[in-house]
Parts: structure tokens; sequence; C-alpha cells
């Protein structure tokens, strides 16, 4: 990706960006031979015929409507689902100009042993954003879980040895090149609840190992190996109302001001945008004026993982989905008056595949599923996506 092609994506031209990596600046990944993006045959892809969408088709796509404002839309997405349920797979080519893996960069798959590395799923990814000219966002290079085994072994045995990371970010980077041209370089490392006077996630291993100059490494090694990539810090916990979101808060901006101040290459700030419904109130204005101090320090913002859990809702579906498309519209029209914003990434796309249930205290009421998605079980759409069109229409 050329230096414009960044400025672009940090001007919040999505798009362009998308568009570009489309169109065939493949990069130096060792994976695959640029040549290999003319994917028509590819045999990972589902072919057209096996492609109809359950849902009913619109001549406004969630895509469209982003684009129109400069921005890109798009969800996370596991790579057997590309072959294993193609009207999914039509749903996101639908709806969607961006994609994130949902476990496929994770370093508990990518080198589950040292020196061994598997991005085949990751590979089957990228090749699909090629085919269909869409954004892939690189989650995550430096994280306190979903590590392998060896790996946090490796950092208590051996706390001087920083290559564990430099090397993973310089195999991950090169590997994908301007394929993956924004990486959430530093994921969730604050934690104000572990007691810390900053906030900082004193838990993780990386900062047991290292200290928190292990931030600053990251980011620096990061833009080391690929000048050109959108650099982002991403965190979850500081969208609602009340003392723990606003103690994070509060720790997420002396992290990023101590990044700044210390000329740490940081570009973005990710907000995963994990909302609760019929529990935690949302406040406009704080999250407003939160967004405002972010966007003041010359950082652009994605939201990165976008849900709406109702677990706590009435038993009636329409109940519950009339109020998770209320508080949606209401925090992405907050998003969305952002100056600073570049995109907006959903979770997944549709209930069928919704993360939550695979953590058991998060359960639904007996015979209750949840629908925290723009979509349902059945690729419909949802009063929820009728909040996200809205809001990217009319905001």
């Amino acid at each position: 990706m050329t230096g414009f092609l960044r400025r672009q994506l940090l001007a919040g031209a999505g798009l362009s960006i998308a568009g570009s990596i489309a169109g065939g600046n493949a990069g130096t990944g060792t994976g695959v031979s640029p040549a290999g993006y003319a994917l028509a045959n590819d045999p990972i892809l589902p072919s057209p015929e096996r492609t109809t969408r359950s849902a009913e088709k619109s001549t406004e796509s969630l895509r469209d409507l982003a684009a129109r404002r400069g921005l890109f839309y798009g969800c996370a997405m596991k790579s057997g689902q590309i072959t294993e349920d193609p009207d999914f797979t039509a749903a996101v080519v639908a709806d969607c100009n961006a994609i994130v893996p949902e476990y496929e960069l994770k370093r508990i798959i990518t080198e589950p042993s040292p020196g061994r590395f598997d991005f085949s799923g990751a590979d089957r990814l990228s090749h699909f954003a090629q085919a269909h000219g869409m954004l892939m966002r690189g989650h995550t290079l430096v994280w306190h879980l979903a590590n392998p085994a060896w790996l946090e072994a490796a950092l208590t045995e051996e706390p001087s040895m920083k290559t564990h990371m430099f090397d993973y970010i310089e195999t991950a980077m090169r590997r994908y090149g301007s394929r993956i041209p924004v990486w959430d370089v530093v994921n969730e490392a604050v934690a104000p609840e572990e007691g810390d006077f900053l906030g900082r996630r004193i838990s993780s291993p990386w900062f047991k190992a290292f200290g928190d100059t292990y931030i600053d490494d990251a980011f620096h090694h990061a833009r080391a190996v690929a000048p050109n990539a959108v650099l982002a810090y991403n965190d979850y916990g500081v969208e609602m109302s009340g003392s723990w979101y606003g103690a994070r808060r509060r720790a997420m901006l002396l992290l990023l001001e101590g990044l700044l101040a210390r000329n740490v290459p940081i570009d973005m700030v990710g907000i995963q945008g994990h909302l609760i419904a019929f529990d935690t109130a949302f406040d406009e204005d704080v999250f407003a004026g939160f967004l405002a101090e972010i966007a003041g320090m010359g950082l652009k913002v994605t939201i990165t993982e976008f849900d709406i859990t109702d677990r706590k809702g009435p038993s009636d579906p329409a109940l519950r989905d009339a109020d998770v498309a209320a508080l949606g519209r209401r925090f992405l029209d907050v998003a969305l008056d952002c100056k600073a914003l570049a995109g907006i990434l959903s979770w997944g796309l549709s209930d069928r595949y919704f993360w939550v249930p695979e953590d058991p205290k998060q359960q639904p009421p007996k015979g209750q599923t949840l629908r925290p998605l723009p979509l349902d079980d059945n690729l419909a759409k949802k009063p929820l996506w009728d909040a996200i069109a809205g809001a990217l229409r009319e905001s």
C-alpha cells in the first residue's frame, strides 16, 4: 500500500483503500503469490449459483450507505463460513466492504508451536476479501489472551526475549503486506479494575515480562516493518455509562496521551462497541465527549466489534429487537457524528454465528435465543439492520 493510500484511510476513505487492494496491490506476503488474486475460479470461494441470499435483497446495502459517506461497513468472519455456508457468505458480500478474521489471526491459531506457523485460515479470508474488493483488518498482533501455552511459558522463563513479540509482528505483517492495510497492534491493554494507578492491565503476560514498554515497542516495530500500514490500539468497555466504564475511558485516554507524548507511531483507535441492552445506560453526551478527546489527539476511530447483547431483555423477540435497535441507533448516531470515524465493523453479521453463546456466563434464559446482530438466524434483516442503515443514511 502506498503512502497515499494510507493517508486516504486515515482520512476515512475506507472504500478507496478496499478498492485499491482489490485492484491488485497484493504486497509481498510469502503465503500466496501476487498473481493469485484473480480469484474468479478459486475453489475456496462459493460458486455464483450457490450464493443466493435468504434475506430480502435491497438496492441500499450497508456497504453502499457507508461508502457514500466515505466509510466502510463490515463484519467479523470465520474462514470456514466461506465454503460451509454460501448463503451467509452471500449476505456478507451484499452488505460488507470490509472483514476482520474472528479467530484466524490470533496467535494460538497462527503459531501453535515455536516457529511453526499456520496462516491457512487467514489466507482464505484474505483471498475472499481480495476477490470481493473488501478491506481486511488485521486482528490482533499483541494480546494478553488467545496465546499458545508455549509463549506464555517462554515469556515467564525468558523475560528479556522481546524477540517473541518482534518476530511474530514481522512474520504476520510481512506475510500480508498491503493486503492487510490496518492492524490492531495491541489489544485490550487497560484494566483499571486490577488496581494499577494508571489503569494498566498488569496481569498481561506481556506486562509481566516487559512492563508497559511492550506497547511502545510493539508499535515502533510494527511501523519499522510496515511503514505505510495504519496502526491501531483496540479496546472495549468505554461505550456505556457507569463507574466501571468511566474508569476504562480514563485509563484509555491516559494510555493514548502517553503514547503520543512519547512519539509512539499510532494512527487509529478501535472502539469495540459491545453494547449491553436492558442493563446499562448509554449517555450520548459522555460517549461523544470521549470520541472528541480521541479525535482531538489527531487519531482516527473505528467501531471494530459492534453488537448488542439482549440477554436480559423480555422473552418476546419483537420487544427485544425494538429496544436493541433503538440503542444501536443512538450509539451509531454519536459515532457517525465524529469526524474521525473511518468505519464500522460488527462482530458477526447474523445471529446464526454470534460469539457470546460460547461463554457459559452469557447464556440467555432457557428457551430464549440471543439476537444481537443485524440479520437473524435465517439471514433476514432485523430492526437493528434498519437502525444501522438509518444511521448511515441520516446521521
